[in-house]
């Protein structure tokens, strides 16, 4: 970022309040729908099978809005073995993903 970028930023934050409180994001990997006969049945390293394939997106929720959709992927270096997501298509927050 470059020192005119840089200074907006700071010029935003003093100025607007809200863009330094933190915001919760929840990534749902997948769902499942199992009967609850079978849900009850459940033990420990019982395998609940999901929606959704490993190499397939995750979605981003801020509350109840999807605003992201992105892989998951493992850091590496210092962060080794940190689970991490790469952004890959972002809503527009008026009309949603497409």
């Amino acid at each position: 970022m470059d020192d005119a970028a840089d200074l907006n930023m700071k010029s935003a934050e003093a100025s607007n309040p809200f863009v330094s409180v933190p915001v919760e994001v929840v990534v749902s990997v997948g769902k499942a729908r199992p009967l609850i006969r079978d849900l009850v049945s459940l033990g420990e390293n019982a395998i609940l099978t999901l929606d959704k394939r490993v190499e397939d997106p995750v979605d981003l929720y801020v509350g109840d809005r999807l605003v992201a959709r992105g892989q998951l992927e493992e850091l590496e270096g210092e962060q080794a073995g940190q689970l991490a997501v790469r952004l890959t298509e972002i809503a527009d927050l008026q009309s949603g993903l497409g």
